[in-house]
């Protein structure tokens, strides 16, 4: 008789049969009733739909997808491609509102996708977590193709969305409209597509979208064709308020325009949120002396965020350097953490200390770079040289997709992570206001989540050390205040509010700054 294990292995390999065939998401039909009890049992198989399964990971997701918002967002993309897939096989794509704002750069899914289809039925489908598909069935399909980022998403080609989307997409989502347009390298297409449809007044709007963020050559450029083929044309700009100006040159990364614009826009409400930065202090060592008293709160309630248990007693033991690297503290993955928060924040000192006594050296992006992969090494060194984690653990840059647990967010694919980080410290050298530089350089790591593991300890490392160095002091995130700072974190990555984020730490800015958190007991 097979044993359990025997059994799931069976069952396992009939998922494994469907998923070689290319099948994402699977039917009830396609495996029998033992197996899909089974693997849902295990953790193989979650149920989305009444009939329709995900493959899963137990490792990944141990809640269902109904309880678990992280287990849903982390599939999400994959249940609507192969669902979509299964369904319409290639006729199908999301409308051109949405495919623009996926194409521009855009992580958070809507709650409702809007599947265009000449099979579908104008059915409403709902999903977990107040999410759904409306399946609209369209008289005509437009240019479209899988979009690897987000999971072979069928999306409408940069062109065709840009002449199929209303005006009224240039006001309700000027950030990727703006984006979209700075990824247009060429009018050749655009100008067939308005020339074949005899589209002149989406001619005029987007001669005059490309005016108003600075591209004149390609507003002409469309004007002077349309009005060759005969087509009389209005340039009209559809932006409800001025947009900011494209660089000039080729056409961009939405990924790189995104950080880019979403610093501008932001950096005003970031400033107005903090009192004005004291000069920095004239003896760096005094600066020092109030982080060092500062750094036993700090790192009880970093760590404490994160999810590990450290105690007050422990964090000294480790500073004071009597941790017992080859006793039973080799074996606490918490102790681990410790020991690596303690170097991490020994180098974050020390460039702290560089910055303000060579303060254009030390903040120059190459010099940024390098001190923040030191603090990353140090953060994990400690867990590699204990056997917790792989060597490769510490090569650099995530190599692949990551989620961050509850939130609708998802950070961008791993290429994107190479063009952005770049432009991130590039942005945080040319802010002159230490606020914006903590509190965007901060949000816009965690945005971008370029390491696969300690993003959250850094972004704080990257905050404090801005703070510090332009006039503030160290700030300490309480762990009590975890649940608001993560909402607060989200409403900025989802939505595009900062406020409620820089009010929460300018808040904690000034309640720290006579009275730093108490050690904790």
């Amino acid at each position: 008789m097979a044993t359990p294990n025997e059994k799931l292995a069976a069952s396992l390999e009939e998922l494994k049969t469907l998923q070689y065939k290319g099948l994402r998401v699977i039917r009830s039909a396609a495996l029998s009733r033992t197996h899909r009890e089974r693997l849902s049992r295990a953790g193989y198989l979650q149920e989305v739909i009444k009939g329709w399964y995900l493959p899963a990971r137990p490792e990944v997701s141990s809640a269902s997808l109904e309880g678990s918002t992280a287990a849903w967002f982390a599939g999400m993309r994959d249940f609507v491609a192969g669902y979509c897939e299964d369904r319409f096989g290639e006729s199908w794509h999301l409308s051109p509102d949405q495919s623009l704002l996926l194409r521009s750069g855009e992580r958070s899914l809507p709650r409702q996708l809007q599947v265009w289809s000449s099979a579908g039925n104008n059915q409403l489908v709902s999903l977990p977590h107040a999410c759904s598909l409306f399946i609209y069935r369209a008289p005509a399909l437009l240019p479209a193709e899988p979009h690897a980022e987000d999971q072979g998403i069928r999306l409408v080609t940069l062109a065709a969305a840009l002449t199929a989307v209303s005006a009224a997409f240039f006001i309700q989502q000027p950030l990727a409209a703006r984006v979209a347009l700075g990824m247009v390298d060429d009018t050749a297409e655009l100008l067939q597509r308005l020339l074949d449809g005899s589209h002149s007044v989406i001619a005029g709007r987007l001669a005059g979208a490309f005016r108003a963020v600075g591209h004149a050559d390609f507003a002409n450029n469309i004007t002077q064709t349309m009005r060759s083929a005969g087509y009389t044309v209005q340039e009209v700009s559809p932006f409800d308020l001025p947009p900011l100006l494209l660089r000039a040159g080729q056409a961009v990364s939405p990924h790189v325009q995104r950080l880019r614009l979403n610093w501008a826009a932001m950096r005003d409400a970031v400033i107005a949120a903090f009192p004005p930065p004291k000069p920095p202090p004239t003896d760096p060592m005094q600066a020092l002396r109030d982080i060092e008293e500062r750094y036993l709160a700090d790192a009880y309630h970093s760590l404490s965020i994160e999810g590990y248990h450290v105690s007050a007693d422990l964090i000294e033991k480790v500073r004071n350097g009597v941790w017992d690297s080859e006793g039973p503290d080799r074996q606490q993955r918490d102790a681990m953490a410790a020991k690596g928060y303690f170097e991490a924040y020994k180098l974050v000192r020390d460039f702290i200390l560089k910055t303000m006594r060579e303060p254009a050296q030390a903040v120059a992006p190459q010099s940024l770079r390098e001190a923040m992969n030191t603090w990353y090494l140090a953060l994990f060194s400690p867990s590699v040289q204990a056997g917790l984690l792989k060597p490769s653990d510490l090569a650099g840059w995530r190599n692949s997709q990551v989620l961050i647990r509850g939130a609708l967010h998802v950070p961008p694919a791993k290429e994107a992570v190479r063009e952005a980080m770049p432009v991130l410290f590039e942005l945080i050298e040319s802010e002159p206001h230490p606020a914006a530089r903590a509190i965007l350089g901060h949000f816009l790591f965690v945005f971008i989540h370029p390491y696969m593991d300690g993003n959250g300890r850094l972004a704080r490392f990257l905050m404090n050390a801005m703070l510090v160095t332009g006039g503030y002091v160290w700030t300490v995130i309480p762990v009590q205040q975890r649940q608001t700072y993560m909402e607060v974190l989200e409403q900025a990555s989802s939505y595009g509010e900062i406020e409620p984020f820089a009010r929460f730490v300018a808040q904690l800015t000034r309640d720290q700054l006579s009275s730093p958190l108490p050690r904790p007991s």
